[in-house]
């Protein structure tokens, strides 16, 4: 059992009084002083004892104070001046006392600073920020959990949001993390596999600066490709597979640079084995673009992710062989990046973006995604649905999906039905941007391969398409199946 003392006057006064009357915290006995009218509210908590004193009175105060033993002290004072002499009583009977004292004089900004193991509360600061919170754009963060410093804070996802139709587990959460997602008034607490919505409440925790900045993307709006899963492009150039063609390469990555908004571009060179080639690729370095060569072919791992996390990344650029060596697929998997696969067709020569159907969930988790990157680049997106056996109901949901997410982008979609094989289908079509699922296995025994219509098992054989790889997280249930 705590014993508070609570020195009160005035309208303040009362309200606190009523309010701890109300919410009764049964390991606290309430002490409040009743020398002026109109300070207590109209009933009373049992938790409540009253105490007739003056506190301005040093001998009354020092009875109360050595009768019982408070382990804190409120003083909520109307009166200028019996605030300073209460505080100053306290000062003198016990200087080691827990207070909290409520200034509420603009005029004097000093009162009881003086005094040690004090809190001062300052009331036209705490309603300014009170106001403050209500102003739109602006994160509600905890003002009495943790530190209060703003390391835990609530984020509204509005339409529009980066943040909106992602998966939790798609979004690397780097010295902070989703706690909580509210949504029509229930709380849930968030799977790897919990898609964020438009309109859902997110409780985040974290560094209050990191947070800072995790507010102004979940409120950007959605065409700041490649958001929310980094900012910058990387550009990864194995030479022993990337020679013939590193030029091609670069010349597209600078077209996407020019098409993305504030971005820059990072290059990291692996096994450099031409130096004359390598002073041609150095005078492609400018205030956007940067390039580091690797001359350790040791821990190539270790430097990509570094280079990521550094250089806030992301897309990642690279070939079909440099993505499959040095265990890079499984890097770049694991830290939940976009990849661009480089194909035959050159970038700036690509006509559409192309999504085609799989598992419902895997093509809603890419969704925002395809529409993001067909923005970006000025290109139509085409929803492609092609089964031999013509099951196209339940895919119904899906399509759903992403008719509501071209009014959002205020983007106009098509939709292809066919009774025929995917394969067939993307392997006659020319100059597109195929957009796939970013899945832990895309290789697969060559035999089954032979005979497979399932698009992601022939990937990563044929590099006639370039791909965009999104990062995505199935639920638990599918991945027990």
């Amino acid at each position: 059992m705590k014993n508070i003392l609570i020195l009160a006057s005035g309208s303040v006064a009362k309200h606190f009084i009523d309010w701890v009357g109300k919410k009764r915290v049964a390991d606290n006995q309430y002490y409040v002083t009743n020398y002026k009218k109109d300070t207590l509210p109209d009933k009373l908590g049992k938790n409540i004892t009253l105490i007739d004193i003056d506190p301005t009175s040093y001998s009354k105060l020092n009875h109360t104070m050595n009768k019982t033993k408070f382990s804190n002290v409120f003083v909520v004072l109307e009166d200028k001046e019996d605030a300073k002499y209460t505080l100053k009583n306290i000062a003198l009977i016990n200087p080691n006392t827990r207070t909290v004292f409520v200034n509420q004089w603009n005029d004097d900004t000093s009162m009881g600073k003086s005094c040690k193991n004090i809190t001062i509360l300052y009331s036209d600061e705490l309603m300014s920020a009170h106001l403050y919170d209500h102003l739109p754009n602006v994160p509600l963060v905890a003002q009495n959990v943790g530190l209060g410093r703003g390391e835990i804070m609530e984020v509204h996802v509005p339409f529009g949001s980066s943040y909106a139709y992602r998966h939790v587990g798609s979004i690397l959460q780097r010295k902070w993390q989703i706690a909580a997602l509210y949504r029509d008034e229930k709380q849930i607490l968030p799977t790897a596999a919990t898609m964020i919505r438009p309109n859902d409440t997110l409780l985040v925790v974290g560094k209050p600066l990191v947070l800072d900045g995790v507010y102004k993307t979940i409120n950007k709006r959605i065409g700041l490709f490649p958001e929310p899963f980094g900012k910058n492009i990387y550009f990864i150039i194995d030479m022993r597979f990337d020679i013939e063609n590193v030029f091609i390469y670069f010349k597209e990555c600078m077209y996407l640079l020019e098409k993305l908004e504030k971005k820059l571009l990072f290059v990291r060179i692996l096994f450099p084995n031409d130096f004359k080639l390598m002073e041609e690729l150095k005078k492609f370095e400018s205030d956007k673009i940067s390039i580091s060569i690797s001359y350790d072919s040791e821990d190539i791992e270790t430097q990509i992710e570094y280079d990521i996390h550094e250089h806030d990344i992301g897309l990642v650029l690279t070939s079909i062989q440099a993505f499959n060596a040095n265990e890079n697929k499984e890097t770049l998997y694991h830290l939940k990046k976009l990849v661009y696969l480089f194909g035959d067709k050159h970038l700036y020569n690509i006509k559409k973006c192309v999504v085609l159907m799989s598992e419902n969930e895997k093509m809603e988790s890419i969704s925002a995604t395809a529409f993001e990157i067909s923005e970006s680049l000025g290109l139509p997106l085409l929803v492609g649905d092609y089964d031999p056996e013509g099951d196209f109901d339940e895919r119904n949901i899906t399509i759903e999906h992403y008719e509501t997410l071209s009014q959002i982008f205020n983007m106009e979609i098509e939709f292809q039905q066919k009774m025929s094989n995917p394969i067939r289908e993307l392997s006659n079509m020319q100059q597109i941007l195929q957009v796939v699922p970013f899945e832990k296995e895309l290789n697969i025994d060559n035999i089954i391969r032979l005979i497979s219509t399932k698009i992601q098992d022939l990937l990563l054989t044929t590099t006639k398409h370039p791909k965009l790889l999104v990062p995505f997280e199935l639920t638990e249930i599918k991945e027990e199946s």
